[in-house]
């Protein structure tokens, strides 16, 4: 039995002071479970100054998923929230009919280098909740449930797994977990979701003796009984969930079953329509002219 489905290479993005590197949307699949979006980035070190500067831009009808190894993120949105996030920490944020947010590294770290090491995903909405109201949540990592055992260990950053439920909320049945494996360690991969897939951040992996190449994603066949393993040490990322029996479209930072309420989102955000971000009101993203990198028709 195959036990890899698919793999996808990510597309490398070089914004000068780090790498961002994107798996999902691709052309070769959209979706892995309610993941319709997933980008890693770093390890990096910014220099002294600004550091991250990601000015206010709009969401609608998905949820944004935060994930750090190393750094410090503040997060702003439009409900009002100021937020900072750290290593072993989610940010959970609902876009659901519309918000805004921004993403700067914290004032305080403006004198010295930056680490900057995470994940970025988005979750699609289920069909009946792509509207609901915008909300925003952050689980510490003592919150988080941790599996441990002599040669591995895992926190369950969102779902049920391993026997453990973490605190996130969930729209539509989802996993995702940050696994730290020591040298010599293995764990078993969780066979219950409709789609599963692994991606090696760190040092070095196999799964089921096939062995991982950094940043690439590895699509799990279904119902595969597959285990995780290190010789030398590794950290990946399992995520995936419950498969969409609907479409969904991507344009820009904007995700829905619905093309014509991407335009809507679309002329709202161009003529001013969506809220400010609290604390951040004075700059933002233009509507892209053309198609962005992130379409998906």
């Amino acid at each position: 039995m195959t036990i890899i489905a698919q793999t996808i290479t990510p597309t490398t993005h070089d914004l000068g002071e780090f790498q961002v590197r994107r798996v999902l949307p691709s052309r070769h699949r959209r979706m892995v479970g309610p993941f319709i979006f997933v980008d890693e980035f770093g390890p990096a070190s910014l220099p002294e100054g600004p550091g991250m500067g990601v000015r206010p831009h709009p969401h609608i009808n998905l949820a944004t998923v935060t994930y750090l190894f190393e750094g410090a993120i503040d997060h702003r949105d439009s409900l009002g929230t100021h937020q900072t996030i750290r290593p072993g920490e989610v940010n959970l944020m609902t876009a659901g009919r519309g918000i805004v947010h921004s993403e700067r590294s914290p004032l305080e770290t403006i004198n010295e280098p930056k680490p900057m090491f995470g994940m970025q995903t988005w979750l699609a909405l289920p069909d009946g909740k792509e509207e609901i109201d915008p909300a925003f949540e952050n689980v510490g990592e003592e919150g988080l449930p941790l599996i441990e055992d002599g040669g591995a260990k895992a926190r369950i950053i969102m779902g049920s797994l391993w026997g453990q439920t973490a605190p996130t909320t969930c729209h539509a049945e989802t996993i995702y977990a940050d696994i730290l494996l020591y040298a010599g360690g293995a764990i078993p991969i969780d066979a219950e979701a409709d789609e599963r897939a692994v991606m090696l951040v760190d040092g070095e992996g196999t799964l089921d003796g096939v062995p991982l190449e950094k940043y690439v994603l590895y699509v799990i066949a279904p119902g595969a009984k597959v285990s995780l393993s290190s010789l030398s040490g590794g950290r990946a990322m399992l995520l995936g969930g419950e498969a969409f029996a609907s479409e969904r479209h991507v344009w820009w930072n904007f995700v829905s079953s619905s093309k014509d309420r991407i335009e809507q989102a679309k002329a709202d955000w161009f003529e001013g329509r969506f809220p400010v971000v609290p604390g951040d009101p004075d700059e933002y993203i233009p509507l892209p002219t053309g198609k962005p990198n992130t379409v998906t028709d």
